[in-house]
C-alpha cells in the first residue's frame, strides 16, 4: 500500500480533499477523528485535561467542551503545549496501530495529519500532499465555517506553520483556492499516479 501524508492549514479544505480520495477508493486515516476518540468520556486523556485545565472544561454530560478549550489554547501557546503533551502521544499510538492494520493491503492509504510538519511526522509516510489556499481565502473560509471573529481566526491560523512554508516543503500540492471541480481534478491526478493498475 502506498502511504501518503495529507496536510494543510486550518480552513484550507483538507477534509474535503480527504473525502475525495476516499470516494476514489483510497483508505483514509483521519488524525482529527483519532483526536476526538482519545478525549471521549472514560478515556484517560479526558481526565488529564480536566485536571490540567479545570473541571469547567467539561460539559454537564461529562464530555469535553471543545469550544471553551479551543479559546484557551489558541490564546496561550503554553496551554496549547500542555494539551498536546497529553493528547499527541495517544493519537500517534492509535495512528501507528491503524497504519499497521491497513499497511499490508493493496491500494493507497491517505494519512490525514493537520500538524504533520509541526510534529515532525514526515518519516511515517512516503510522500506528503499539502492542500494550499491563499491567505485571504483561508481566513474567509475559517470565519464562515466556524463563526469566528477575524481576530480569533488569525490566532488559529498563526498557531500552525504558514501554508506557504508547508507548500514549499511538500512533495505534491493541491491548490484549493478555486472551484471544487478544479480541486477534484488535482485529487484524481494524484490518485491515478499512486493507485495500483489492475
Amino acid at each position: 500500500m502506498k502511504v501518503l501524508g495529507l496536510t494543510g492549514g486550518i480552513g484550507s479544505g483538507k477534509s474535503m480533499v480527504a473525502s475525495m480520495f476516499a470516494e476514489l477508493g483510497a483508505d483514509v486515516i483521519d488524525a482529527d477523528q483519532l483526536a476526538r476518540e482519545v478525549v471521549e468520556p472514560g478515556q484517560p486523556a479526558l481526565e488529564e485535561i480536566a485536571t490540567a485545565f479545570g473541571r469547567d472544561i467539561l460539559m454537564p454530560d461529562g464530555r469535553l467542551d471543545r469550544g471553551k478549550l479551543a479559546r484557551i489554547i489558541f490564546a496561550d501557546p503554553v496551554a496549547r503545549a500542555r494539551l498536546n503533551a497529553i493528547t499527541h502521544p495517544r493519537i500517534q499510538e492509535r495512528m501507528a496501530t491503524e497504519m499497521l492494520l491497513r499497511g499490508s493491503r493493496p491500494g493507497v492509504l491517505i494519512v490525514d495529519i493537520p500538524l504533520l510538519y509541526e510534529n515532525d511526522r514526515t518519516g511515517t509516510v512516503e510522500s506528503v500532499i499539502v492542500v494550499w489556499v491563499d491567505p485571504k481565502t483561508q481566513l474567509r473560509r475559517l470565519i464562515e465555517r466556524d463563526g469566528l471573529t477575524a481576530e480569533e481566526a488569525r490566532q488559529r491560523i498563526a498557531a500552525q506553520m504558514p501554508l506557504d512554508e508547508k507548500r514549499a516543503r511538500a512533495d505534491l500540492v493541491i491548490d484549493n483556492s478555486g472551484s471544487r471541480e478544479n480541486t477534484r481534478r488535482q485529487v484524481e491526478a494524484i490518485y491515478r499516479r499512486f493507485a495500483p493498475t489492475t
